[in-house]
Formats: C-alpha cells, sequence, structure tokens
C-alpha cells in the first residue's frame, strides 16, 4: 500500500526550499480580532483560564484555520508560563497586561520553587491540536526567548524600555547570568517536550531585544539564544526554529548568522529589500507587513503586500505580519489578504 505524503508548503518553506506557492501565517492570528475567542474566553473567564484549560486552548489554536485556512498553526499559549513554571506567581491586569511576582529585582532566584508542572496543560493542548489539525497545516509551537522572559520576572511587568532590566544586568551581571540560564535551560526542555508533543517548528520570540546595545545584544539575545537552538537540535536534529529578534535592525545580520536560526522573522521597521541584501543568501525569512497596513486596507494595503512579496522574491519566504494582528483589524481586510496571497 502506498503512503501519499501531505506536503506541507510553510516547513518546506522554512527547511530552505520553494514552495508552489507563498505559505503564510499571523503572529497571534488566535486571538481578540475574532468574535468566536471573545466568546470563549468570556465564557472562560480569563486569558490565563484558557492557556490552563487544553481542549479550550486548542480550539482557540484550531479557530484561525478554520476561518482562513493558514499554512501555519500556532500555539495558543504565553510566553509567562516559563517564569510560572520557575515559580513566580503570573496573573493578568485587566487593560494593563501581565504581572509576575516576586519581582527578581527584590527577590533571587534561589527564594522560588519551581512548579515545571504548571506546563503540561500546554503540552497537552499540543497533543490536542497534533490529533484535529489538517494534514497540510504547519504546526507552530513557541517560546520567549530569554531576554525578554528577563524583562518580565526583573520588573515583574512590561515596560516601554526595559530600564529597570538594563540596569540590573549592568549592575550585577553574574546575578543576571543565572536568571538567563535558568530561562534558557527551562526552555529548552520545554521546547523539546513541545517537539515530542507534535509540533514541526518552533518561534523563539524576542520581543524587547530592540532595547539592548550592541554589547548587551551579543550577551543576552545571541548568547543564550544560540545556546537553545544548539541544544535543541541535538535533542531533535529534525528541530526547525524561527528566530524573531524584534527590534533587531542593524544587528539582524549578526544574529542571523551566529544563532543557528533556520528562518528568521523580521518586524515591520526592516526595510525588507535591506534584509534581503543584508542577510545570508537562501535563508528562509518570514515577514514583514505593518500590522497597521492590515488595518488600513485597500489600496494601502495592496502596495504593502507588493513591496515585501518583491523583496523576498529571490529567497524562500513565509509571509506574515512585522508583529501580532491588533484587535481592531477588521476580519474582512484578514480575508482579503488571504485572497491576495493565495491569488
Amino acid at each position: 500500500m502506498t503512503v501519499i505524503q501531505t506536503r506541507k508548503p510553510l516547513l518546506e518553506t522554512l527547511k530552505g526550499q520553494r514552495a508552489d506557492r507563498l505559505p503564510m501565517w499571523l503572529m497571534r492570528q488566535a486571538g481578540r480580532y475574532l468574535p468566536e475567542y471573545r466568546a470563549l474566553r468570556a465564557e472562560k473567564g480569563g486569558f490565563l483560564e484558557l492557556v490552563h484549560d487544553s481542549a479550550a486552548a486548542a480550539e482557540v489554536t484550531l479557530q484561525p484555520i478554520r476561518r482562513f485556512g493558514f499554512d501555519g498553526a500556532i500555539l495558543f499559549s504565553d510566553i509567562l508560563v516559563v517564569p510560572h513554571a520557575l515559580g513566580q506567581d503570573l496573573w493578568f491586569e485587566a487593560g494593563e497586561g501581565p504581572r509576575l511576582a516576586p519581582k527578581l529585582v527584590d527577590a533571587t532566584l534561589e527564594a522560588l520553587t519551581k512548579a515545571p508542572e504548571r506546563l503540561l496543560p500546554v503540552i497537552e493542548t499540543v497533543r490536542q491540536v497534533k490529533a484535529l489539525l489538517p494534514g497540510e497545516t504547519t504546526f507552530l509551537g513557541f517560546a520567549g526567548s530569554p531576554w525578554t522572559v528577563a524583562t518580565y520576572m526583573v520588573a515583574g511587568q512590561g515596560s516601554r524600555e526595559q530600564a529597570e532590566t538594563r540596569r540590573f544586568a549592568y549592575r550585577d551581571p553574574k546575578a543576571f547570568q543565572q536568571i538567563i540560564d535558568a530561562i534558557a535551560d527551562l526552555t529548552i526542555s520545554y521546547l523539546s517536550d513541545q517537539i515530542s508533543a507534535g509540533v514541526e517548528a518552533v518561534q523563539l520570540f524576542d520581543s524587547w531585544s530592540g532595547s539592548l546595545s550592541p554589547a548587551q545584544f551579543e550577551d543576552w539575545v545571541i548568547a543564550p539564544t544560540a545556546k537553545i537552538i544548539s541544544s535543541l537540535k541535538a535533542r531533535h536534529p529534525e528541530a526547525v526554529v524561527i528566530g524573531f529578534p524584534k527590534g533587531a535592525g542593524g544587528k539582524l545580520p549578526a544574529y542571523a548568522r551566529e544563532v543557528g536560526a533556520d528562518a528568521i522573522g523580521l518586524d515591520e521597521t526592516v526595510d525588507p529589500v535591506w534584509a534581503h541584501q543584508n542577510l545570508p543568501k537562501n535563508l528562509p525569512v518570514q515577514g514583514n507587513l505593518d500590522p497597521l497596513a492590515l488595518i488600513a486596507g485597500g489600496a494601502t494595503l495592496d502596495a504593502a503586500v507588493t513591496r515585501v512579496i518583491d523583496a523576498f522574491a529571490d529567497r524562500p519566504h513565509v509571509f506574515n505580519l512585522g508583529h501580532g494582528i491588533l484587535p481592531d483589524t477588521p476580519i474582512a481586510h484578514v480575508e482579503a489578504l488571504v485572497a491576495r496571497i493565495r491569488g
């Protein structure tokens, strides 16, 4: 009996192959712009309640696949489940975002009681999604990169410039290195478990990498990211990793050369023409439509899409946004985008 293998355009592209068509998915594609997501979140009582309910999180992961038929399904979870598993308390303030306690600017890692069992519902979500996902859809897992996760652990919340965490890293680099190492070590195990449970590629989100000086970027972004990727590939030689250092700008070529990622995600501030000229030849790239252009729609959206597609016509390219889709994005504009890419 001959088994016909279903082709996966997104996974092929991340591995450096040229797929028959341009694959696409959108960061935060499972989220607040979808009425079905808002209804389920209201039913469950909040964001963390959704993340910890494996069946509900699996449903949220699948919602945009059913509605739009994206080439990739991104696991529904949050980067802060890692500090939660390292022993910090985690909650979300309405309208203000996540909070962690105790803040590591005031406490030590040794004062935390590790709780790795807090990650088990996420791994169960992976298993449930894997059983239901269409064969042609690539399943993407993710985690936060150590620098970005550390900014929340040190300050207890997000901030615009990460000044408190940067000061901490300058003042006590040994203590900060311990935090980075703890995050990296748990992230390796966590992503390994995601891969074992069924994800086919993983993305490392470094949402705050743009706040660092070149020397800090080397120490706190490139070095720990390279450690995670090399360790993952030692455990899972088939592992496919997307690195997404948001805001890295001119430091992107060094990141691409040194971390060992299979593909690089580009935020909306990166000129795609510059990226194509300066990143290693044939390295797959992902991105980088401005989420606000998607909200604008019409001719503005068409022109922005054309610029991205044309810039990366000669290398493997996964079409995506430069950051997460915004809550006020009209669904009709997403439908128009899908039709344009598919067309």
